[in-house]
């Protein structure tokens, strides 16, 4: 998406911003001067100032009372929140998809399957953003507004944790176990069986790299 198409300022400084975020250029815990950052996103601080508060509201940023901004640090409690939401609430989306799917949801959920890469250690924002489209696919064939916007809002606080999942290593198995996972959860889904759908994504959120980043951040300090 190009700097026109977006429709303020403050749209484009909080893309920017969110993109070094997930991305890892600003890492968790570092402070963010304002003046600094603007600088480095092109941009003044006035639509900085909006997009913060933004990130802020997606759990991403944290703001004190003088608007001292700093990346939300990663926490084995917010972890684990989410890990617990997405075990009840992407398999209820994947048993809902299965039933009520359209020929449509069908050709989107195979595209994105179709552009699927195993995550690299380091991923882009455009790796991450591979597997959110797969996943989203999924969800909005369940036809259920409330529940696609959750999850969606669960899946931009869950990034983070990915790429913390990230710095272990994963073996070229398990690589291979992930990909046949988002096949399996597609064939279910287009073959209307809902009962599979629900167990094969409720295995994948299980061994996630969300699952990952809570079993490294539980782990007693040495």
């Amino acid at each position: 998406m190009s700097d026109a198409e977006y429709a303020t300022k403050s749209d484009l400084a909080y893309t920017r911003v969110r993109g070094l975020i997930l991305s890892g250029e600003l890492t968790p815990g570092q402070v963010l001067p304002q003046a600094s950052l603007a600088r480095t996103i092109g941009m003044s601080t006035t639509p900085l100032r909006e997009a913060l508060r933004r990130l802020k509201q997606d759990g991403l940023v944290e703001l004190d009372a003088h608007r001292d901004a700093r990346v939300r640090a990663l926490d084995a409690d917010e972890a684990r929140d989410l890990l617990e939401l997405r075990q009840t609430l992407d398999p209820l989306a994947a048993s809902l998809a299965a039933g009520r799917r359209t020929d449509d949801d069908l050709t989107e959920i195979a595209g994105a399957l179709d552009g699927l890469r195993p995550l690299s250690s380091s991923p882009s924002v455009q790796e991450l953003e591979s597997h959110h489209r797969f996943h989203a696919a999924i969800h909005r064939a369940s036809h259920n507004a409330l529940l696609v916007q959750t999850l969606d809002g669960l899946w931009v606080k869950t990034d983070r944790y990915r790429r913390h999942g990230l710095e272990t290593d994963r073996g070229p198995e398990e690589l291979e176990a992930r990909a046949t996972e988002h096949r399996l959860l597609y064939e279910a889904v287009r073959d209307g069986d809902g009962e599979a759908a629900a167990e094969l994504m409720r295995r994948h959120v299980e061994t996630s790299l969300a699952a990952r980043s809570l079993d490294r951040l539980a782990e007693p300090s040495p």
